[in-house]
């Protein structure tokens, strides 16, 4: 037999990297960064290659299994609440601290006996001592996400304190409530209904008498439904219970999320429960794993911002900032500059938390800070990786600030976000943190500000007059070449939800850095001093490129007011 037709020898007796690549799950290209990074910092290479975003976990834990003979765990296996693991933790005589400071969570399943999961279920120390405390052949480990262990970690940390206010037989009686077959047909219900309105988060909110679901549909919260508060207890201990969080736990915040599928579309849901007054107030993010199409040109720009935010996207090196408060679609800008730009001719590096959407041939790095791997270690340690583009997913102190600055200087296009109300403020808002204005004036390219507004019904819209202070705003960016106006009014019809509105588009301010922008940061002026300075040079506010919109039939008068607020002073 020559060694063409050698057998290859057990997954159990090979490399994770070798059975990766065997399965084209990674290449030989990302064990190579994967082991550089873990032979400066140390860790499993399995996860490094996640936190570098060349897999996912969910494709490296079959992987796993395979390799180190080690199930994955079931949803059928999950423990059911913190008082199954109290039993475990107690029965062991090891104190539930050991268990949390060691990342270790232990419970029993019936046919299964004891099942555990840990950070390291491979670590020596813990296996021996797990030896000494547990029944030999009554327990076996499994694989599980990494966001789980941490979820059933802190189950197990409130352990104790759970069992001050609730007994098992309250504990069996909530998860009886939730098991009920109309309530879990009311909160499938709510979410089949948030999904078909596009909504992005459900709101539950209970008072004295009555809770309220409320649905987010393009920025806005709408009352979808309100119940007797006789019936809350029933669906938030179903929430609490789909998505992983302690059902007894009432006192302290919990964090919780489930994959699912709902109206035919799968659906990632993040769930946060935070105690009020009259019971804990639910919300539940959705988030459609579906992409959607992130191209540059849905976004909303005019084909003049098109054109000049296009060109700052080709720019060799330099800063290019998005900034907004939150929910003002900076992440969907960005990363639909990085789809744009994704020829396979450039290297791309983003450092994300969390990361958002995947994009193919863009390595993606999720910064964890709760383990010290923040943006700026995280940014230090890609420099290394020979990038020609970085994205760093928000500038969120002088550390991150600096680095991104000294990535600029030195060849590198660094594309990133700052929370400013518009484009000019970023300039003081670096400075402020303490970068020298030099290097602001020298490193930043452009910067974006922007807003998303909502879409004016076609369905059900009409035309509108408009308040003479409007007209005047208008009038001076209009020139021969723009249409006829198009004022509309929102009306409402079943289509729209009655509201008015469907689907959202941004509204953009851009500023090109200049060399007199550039002297007017290194003299540390005011931001009106360099807003006036890029009005005269053409840029446009948010409410004048948003009155455009409005204009042109797209969005209403009111809609931008809404967004940028009132228009006395123009009256």
């Amino acid at each position: 037999m020559n060694a063409q037709t050698l057998p290859l020898p057990p997954a159990s007796q090979r490399r994770i990297g070798e059975l990766l690549v065997e399965r084209q799950l990674a290449t030989r290209a990302d064990i190579s960064k994967a082991l550089a990074f873990q032979h400066q910092f140390g860790g499993r290479l399995g996860s490094i290659l996640v936190r570098l975003g060349a897999l996912s976990e969910e494709s490296l834990l079959p992987v796993l299994a395979v390799q180190l003979d080690m199930p994955l765990l079931e949803s059928a296996e999950w423990p059911q609440d913190a008082a199954a693991i109290r039993r475990v933790a107690e029965a062991s005589g090891l104190v539930v601290d050991w268990w949390v400071d060691n990342g270790v969570v232990a419970w029993e399943v019936e046919g299964a006996g004891i099942v555990l999961v840990a950070r390291d279920p491979l670590d020596p120390s813990i296996n021996e001592i797990l030896e000494q405390r547990l029944e030999p052949g009554r327990w076996s480990w499994r694989l599980v996400r990494s966001q789980d262990i941490d979820r059933f970690i802190d189950m197990a940390a409130r352990a104790e304190r759970s069992e001050e206010d609730f007994g098992d037989d309250d504990v069996s009686h909530l998860r009886e409530l939730a098991e009920e077959a109309p309530v879990i047909e009311l909160v499938n219900n709510l979410l089949a209904q948030a999904m078909d309105q596009r909504a992005s988060d459900i709101h539950i909110e209970p008072e004295e008498q009555c809770f309220h679901v409320r649905l987010r549909i393009d920025g806005i919260l709408h009352n979808k439904l309100t119940l007797p508060a006789s019936r809350y207890p029933a669906v938030a201990s179903r929430v609490k219970l789909i998505s992983g969080m302690d059902i007894a736990e009432r006192r302290l915040p919990q964090d919780g999320r489930l994959s699912t599928r709902v109206s035919g579309q799968d659906v990632d849901i993040r769930a946060s429960a935070v105690p009020a007054v009259h019971g804990e107030s639910l919300v539940l993010r959705l988030l459609p794993k579906e992409r959607k199409d992130l191209s540059l040109e849905r976004l909303g720009f005019t084909p003049r911002d098109l054109a000049l935010f296009r060109t700052w996207a080709r720019e060799p090196h330099g800063i290019v900032l998005v900034t907004g408060p939150t929910g003002s679609g900076k992440s969907t800008t960005l990363y639909g500059t990085l789809e744009e730009m994704n020829q396979r001719d450039r290297k791309i590096i983003t450092v994300e938390d969390p990361v958002e959407y995947q994009v193919s041939g863009v390595t993606q790095i999720q910064a964890v800070a709760d383990i010290g791997y923040t943006f700026a270690r995280a940014l230090r340690a890609i420099l290394r990786q020979d990038p020609d583009v970085i994205m760093i997913g928000e500038i969120r102190d002088l550390e991150t600030a600096e680095i991104a600055v000294q990535s600029a200087l030195t060849g590198h296009l660094v594309l990133s976000t700052l929370h400013t109300n518009d484009a000019v403020s970023a300039f003081t808002r670096l400075i402020d943190m303490g970068v020298e204005p030099f290097l602001v004036a020298t490193s930043v390219r452009a910067v974006q500000a922007q807003r998303l507004v909502r879409c004016v019904c076609p369905d059900c819209s009409e035309p509108a007059e408009v308040l003479p202070a409007v007209a005047r705003l208008v009038a001076p960016l209009l020139d021969a070449a723009s249409a006829p106006a198009n004022w509309r009014r929102a009306v409402g019809c079943p289509r729209c939800q009655g509201t008015g509105y469907r689907g959202r588009l941004g509204i953009y301010e851009l500023v090109d850095v200049t060399p007199e922008l550039q002297e007017l940061v290194l003299e540390r002026a005011t931001a009106e001093r360099m807003r006036a300075l890029a009005a005269s040079q053409g840029s446009r506010t948010l409410r004048e490129d948003g009155l455009m919109k409005a204009r042109d039939g797209l969005t209403t008068v009111d809609e931008v007011v809404r967004v940028t607020g009132g228009l006395a002073a123009e009256a």
